[in-house]
């Protein structure tokens, strides 16, 4: 009994090995197999340093030119990402040395905030301008409980504000040109046009930006990171073979 037990359990045990092994089939004339298989490569590929500044992707580039392949490309991927890659290799793949990200302050382009919030968002997320300066001073006059209407032609707004027995009419700026922190640091932070917004609820006034440009900043500061890049590596872009794209 125990004899067949034992011989039952290696029958088994052989038939998941086998099960396992990996079977070439062929259908309709191309070559599938039956298990994913990973190639052990023999150009073994870097893990790629993360760092949050353009300097750190210049220092590198600098001081370990030794690491470089044959030619190399800087890709400006986004205006907070930019990556830099080895040329190919045998087998058309490309090495991934280093991984710039920028860190940003994350402001929400149109969503409400009250009066409280709004106000430290733009002094934390925004480059001081006259327009910042502005809207700050217009969102910091209006106290809950004063404004007695807003009107909106969709285009301008303006709000009446009532400070005891008087009424004041003040015009919402529109559009207004800010900037936002929202690149690497060592670029100067791209102007765009946004839409002030302000609204009355049962809890106060509240304000919103919406951006304005359709994203056409983000090309021109992927422009001016390339620009940044090739000035700060003119000798050493020429020397290893480094394209940079944006």
């Amino acid at each position: 009994m125990v004899e067949g037990l034992k011989e039952a359990l290696q029958y088994i045990t052989g038939l998941k090995a086998e099960s396992m092994e990996p079977k070439l089939l062929e259908i309709n004339g191309e070559t599938y197999c039956t298990k994913d298989l990973t190639r052990y490569h023999r150009f073994p590929m870097a893990s790629n340093l993360s760092v949050n500044a353009l300097t750190a992707l210049v220092d590198y580039i600098k001081g370990k030119p030794e690491e470089l392949r044959e030619s190399s490309i800087l890709h400006v991927v986004s205006p907070t990402k930019v990556l830099l890659f080895s040329g190919l290799i045998d087998e058309r793949n490309r090495e991934t040395l280093m991984a710039a990200g920028a860190i940003v302050n994350e402001f929400r382009f149109d969503d409400y905030y009250d009066q409280e919030r709004f106000l430290i968002e733009l002094q934390a997320n925004f480059v001081d301008n006259i327009d910042l300066t502005t809207i700050m001073r217009v969102a910091g006059n209006i106290k809950s409980g004063t404004t007695a209407n807003y009107s909106d032609d969709g285009v301008s707004q303006k709000t009446t504000i009532k400070s005891g027995v008087e009424l004041a009419d003040v015009i919402v700026p529109n559009p207004v040109k800010l900037r936002p922190y929202r690149t690497f640091a060592e670029i100067e932070q791209p102007e765009s046009s946004y839409v002030f917004r302000i609204k009355d609820s049962e809890r106060g006034p509240q304000f919103k930006l919406v951006e304005a440009d359709g994203g056409l900043w983000k090309n021109v500061t992927m422009k001016k990171i390339k620009e940044y890049l090739e000035y700060e590596l003119s000798e050493e872009l020429k020397e290893y073979h480094i394209t940079v794209i944006a």
